[in-house]
Order: structure tokens, then C-alpha cells, then sequence
């Protein structure tokens, strides 16, 4: 039984399509079908029933599933391993990122960059729910995210720096010399708000929750870029994490006058997975990276 025909029968399985899995594998369908009916000699039972319009899974095509996706978990697993012993001079490192710390991550990006030249690096943007829905399925090998509210079993979450939400205005508005804002206070200013489902927003409105607000909420939009230059732009206010502004010139991050419970900032990490040693020394960098030990000095203050 080859590596190559259970990663054919997999695809299959997940697609339930011979065409749509055969273009996903960059082969021809009738190789697809060859090589399962060779799959299917060696077992000496048939693994999917199939007619002109559907395709599933026999009683011995389920069966075998779980154990070929295992199997294909642990050839990975050993293809990791022989790369990282070639010293990371190969090899590709998946991150996942939610947009709040996204200036975070950049110091450690260029130093990795600069130390391993030939790893590639995959960069993804997203949501925090969409990142550990990655993670689970090891289309990342971590996460820099906020602590979620609800913990996954499969998952460790290490622990970076303590964060807060906070009011982002442009340097010149009038609120940017308080040392504080209540929610009360921003009744009387147009807000550019993360669309709800994003972390910082989830924080926010649990926050308003507390109390009867009437807030004008002008825009909502999840892309924390142009957020930011809405701000720059128009002068309007939004919510976001003070992490969003680091090394960003221009912006005011100003604390809410309300007691609340911190944002812990940390890395995930699946468990029970080999862990690259490229993903290793770039959560080291990060770690030790200055925008990471001036959050947690701040946070000793």
C-alpha cells in the first residue's frame, strides 16, 4: 500500500468527486481511477460505490479512512522532521495572524527573514475564529491570536503579553490629550467600528452591554486598514486593540474608563503535533522581540 494511493482515496473521500479531487491532486481522472482500483485490489474490497451522479463510501471505505488519514499525518510528520534536520536551509513556515497583531509580528517577520533566507513563509490574515478552525486542520503550524473565550481541547495556547481595547483617534482630535475615555463620552462622536464577530469588537460590545449607550456607529467593516485610514481621513473614532497602532504614527491609543478583564495576547499550538523548528525559532524571536517586551513591560508598570 503506497503513500500516493492513500492520499488519492483521502481526497476522494473529502470531496466525494473524482473530477474535482483529481484537478485538486494536479492529475487526470483516469489516473485518479487507476490508481483507486489498485488501492482497491490490495485491500480486496471495493472502497467507494459510484454511478453517474454521486459517489460514497462503502462500509470498507469508511473504515479505512480514519487509519489512511492518520498514515498520512504521520508521513508528514517524518517529512518534517528530515527537513528540519537539513538545518532549515528548506523547508515552509504557515502563520496565522489576526489583524490586531499584525504590527506585532512584523520585528520577528524581518529578523526570521534575514536568519533563514531559503524557509518559506505563508502569512494569513484572518479572523481569530478562522485561524484556529486553520489550526485545527494543520493548515498553519500557529496562531498569534487573542485568548479565546472558549478553549479548545486540541489546542495550547502560550501565553505573550496582556493587552487592552482601547479609543484610537487621530493625534489632533479632541480626545487625544485625555488620559482616559469613558463609553458615556463617545455618544457625541461618529465611530468606525470591526465588524462584529471579530475579536475586539466582541470585546467592545460586551463592554456597551453593561449599560444603556446610544452610540453612532457610522461604519463597521472588517478590514482593520481601512478602518485606520478612515480614522486618519474623517476624524471619525473606533475600537480596536492597542497593539493595532504599534510603530503607527499619526494615532492616539487612549484607555477606557472601565474596569475590565485584559485581552491576553498568546501563540497557539496544536497538540500531540510535531512541531517544526523553524515554527520553534520564529515564536523565540517573537517572544524576544521588542514590541513583545514592551507590552509586557507596560503591563508590569
Amino acid at each position: 500500500m503506497e503513500i500516493r494511493h492513500l492520499k488519492y482515496f483521502v481526497k476522494i473521500a473529502e470531496t466525494l468527486n473524482f473530477s474535482v479531487a483529481a484537478k485538486a491532486l494536479f492529475i487526470t481522472q483516469s489516473t485518479l481511477s487507476q490508481q483507486i482500483r489498485q488501492l482497491e485490489q490490495e485491500v480486496n474490497a471495493p472502497l467507494f460505490e459510484r454511478n453517474n451522479h454521486n459517489v460514497r463510501l462503502t462500509e470498507a471505505g469508511e473504515e479505512l479512512l480514519p487509519y489512511a488519514r492518520q498514515t498520512l499525518k504521520a508521513s508528514q510528520a517524518c517529512l518534517d522532521r528530515i527537513q528540519d534536520l537539513q538545518q532549515m536551509l528548506t523547508g515552509t513556515l504557515n502563520i496565522g495572524v489576526t489583524f490586531s497583531f499584525s504590527p506585532i509580528l512584523t520585528e520577528a517577520l524581518f529578523a526570521f527573514i534575514k536568519l533563514y533566507p531559503k524557509v518559506k513563509l505563508h502569512i494569513f490574515y484572518k479572523p481569530m475564529a478562522e485561524l484556529m478552525k486553520m489550526l485545527e486542520h494543520n493548515e498553519v503550524d500557529f496562531a498569534l491570536t487573542f485568548r479565546p473565550a472558549e478553549l479548545n481541547k486540541e489546542i495550547e495556547s502560550q501565553f505573550l503579553f496582556n493587552n487592552h481595547l482601547a479609543v484610537i483617534v487621530r493625534e489632533d482630535h479632541p480626545l487625544a490629550h485625555k488620559e482616559s475615555v469613558s463609553i458615556a463620552e463617545l455618544e457625541q462622536y461618529d465611530l468606525v467600528l470591526p465588524a462584529k464577530g471579530l475579536q475586539a469588537r466582541n470585546a467592545f460590545d460586551v463592554m456597551c452591554a453593561e449599560g444603556n449607550y446610544n452610540l453612532r456607529v457610522r461604519v463597521e467593516l472588517n478590514d482593520v486598514n481601512i478602518l485606520l485610514k478612515l480614522v486618519k481621513q474623517s476624524g471619525m473614532i473606533t475600537i480596536l486593540s492597542e497593539t493595532t497602532i504599534y510603530n503607527g504614527e499619526g494615532f492616539k491609543s487612549i484607555p477606557i474608563d472601565l474596569k475590565i478583564k485584559e485581552m491576553e495576547g498568546c501563540i497557539h499550538i496544536k497538540k500531540n503535533v510535531y512541531q517544526k523548528r523553524s515554527a520553534k525559532e520564529f515564536i523565540r524571536l517573537l517572544s524576544e522581540s521588542n514590541a513583545v517586551r514592551e507590552r509586557m513591560k507596560e503591563c508590569l508598570e
